[in-house]
């Protein structure tokens, strides 16, 4: 199964091109997830931002730590398996952590979302969310985790921590793309697959108003970079319940030429201590 992740899809430049790219690669995969918790001028998402990923190819929208800004999600998002929100938000959240999905030719596969603690909200303990959701996991059920955290470090351990039990824990939220794309034990890793939006830019804001408030320490209302948006995501190959790969994607929108797919993170091997 060959299963394409894209990174944190920022207001309108990265809605733009995420939906341009998949236009043109929808077809070579199987299977879509698409975090777009900062769809909507980079806080969370609306019911018209959600249509257009689904309709553009996403088999799955996650959220993150945005999940809730826009007062509609609360709504939307139990309308719909398909858009999931952190897996350890406490019991009674509205929405879905997790979900299984059938993939015509291919079986089924389960997307779930954590978020990590560090630097951010104090949620349920993300380790133990995922250990029930595995006891609870068929076993023939690949699962792909959209490990949304701030802290490198967390999201290294949670890594760890699923290494030879899921298919692929892929790191969001920090928006820069890392270069430490590797499979430990049949685990798809990557720290952080990246933001699709504007590359030049703080984090996808325009630099004016974040450069003042780093200098003066006076709150402002940051506004998104405008310019042409680039897509990072990440491409897995999946063997039955494992992965076999895992490419580091980017193509950046209007480019007419290929996908460019960065084959030095295709596989394989990494000392985890085990």
């Amino acid at each position: 199964m060959r299963v394409l992740f894209v990174g944190d899809v920022f207001a309108t430049p990265g809605l733009r091109a995420a939906r341009a790219f998949l236009a043109r690669e929808r077809d070579a995969y199987d299977f879509v997830i698409v975090n777009g918790e900062n769809a909507a001028g980079g806080f969370g998402l609306t019911r018209k931002h959600y249509r257009v990923l689904r309709d553009a190819g996403a088999d799955v929208v996650t959220l993150g730590n945005h999940a809730f800004d826009q007062k509609e999600t609360a709504e939307l998002i139990e309308e719909t398996p398909r858009l999931l929100r952190p897996l350890n938000y406490p019991p009674g959240t509205p929405g879905l952590g997790a979900g299984t999905y059938d993939v015509p030719g291919h079986g089924r596969i389960c997307v779930a979302q954590v978020m990590g603690r560090v630097f951010m909200e104090p949620l349920d303990d993300p380790f133990r969310a995922l250990d029930a959701l595995l006891e609870r996991l068929p076993d023939d059920v690949p699962l792909v985790v959209d490990v949304h955290a701030e802290a490198t470090s967390e999201k290294k351990v949670l890594g760890w921590h699923l290494a030879g039990r899921a298919a692929a824990a892929i790191g969001t939220h920090t928006h820069v793309p890392t270069a430490d794309a590797t499979v430990m034990h049949g685990t798809a890793y990557v720290t952080d697959v990246g933001m699709t939006g504007v590359q030049g830019s703080a984090i996808g804001m325009a630099f004016d108003e974040v450069h003042a408030r780093f200098r003066d320490f006076r709150k402002r209302r940051f506004k998104p970079a405008e310019g042409t948006a680039t897509v990072h995501a990440v491409a897995i190959e999946l063997d039955g319940v494992r992965a076999r790969s895992v490419r580091r994607v980017v193509w950046r929108h209007g480019d007419d030429e290929p996908v460019r797919i960065h084959a030095d993170d295709r596989t394989g091997g990494c000392d985890d201590g085990r």
